[in-house]
């Protein structure tokens, strides 16, 4: 009986909170731009976060995107690639549950369509057209 019943407790995500896959590889990304301007925790928070601003912004819509593990998975391939401390740039550089914030910084090629940036605005009003036209269609 007990296995139907719903658990008071929280020990864990629910399926509805499992994050899905990053379309992004990061493991071949080129983190130059971080590591030959943060050397490590001694570096001006400054300095280390202009330069990951710098490498992350171009794939803002993705890491922003809180139901993907973009965001976790970066980190984790910054933190290798630099041998940084765990959370430096997440405490440093991130503003909570919005993410990078990217204003003042200008794209970069990165072969992520639209830039990466511009995929986001694009897409919403795209989803709204879809919507209403399957509003209209199914009325």
């Amino acid at each position: 009986d007990r296995v139907f019943q719903a658990s008071t407790g929280s020990t864990g995500r629910s399926l509805l909170q499992t994050k899905r896959d990053c379309p992004i590889d990061f493991e071949y990304q080129n983190y130059t731009i971080i590591t030959s301007r943060c050397k490590g925790p001694q570096s001006p928070p400054t300095e280390c976060c202009d330069a990951f601003k710098k490498f992350a912004c171009p794939f803002a819509v993705y890491i922003n995107n809180q139901s993907t593990n973009c965001a976790d998975t970066m980190l984790t391939y910054i933190n290798g690639r630099g041998s940084y401390p765990a959370g430096m740039f997440a405490a440093e550089c991130l503003k909570g549950k919005q993410g990078v914030s990217c204003e003042g910084i200008p794209g970069i090629d990165t072969g992520v369509p639209s830039g990466g940036r511009r995929a986001h605005g694009i897409s919403g009003r795209l989803i709204a057209l879809l919507c209403g036209l399957g509003g209209l269609l199914f009325h």
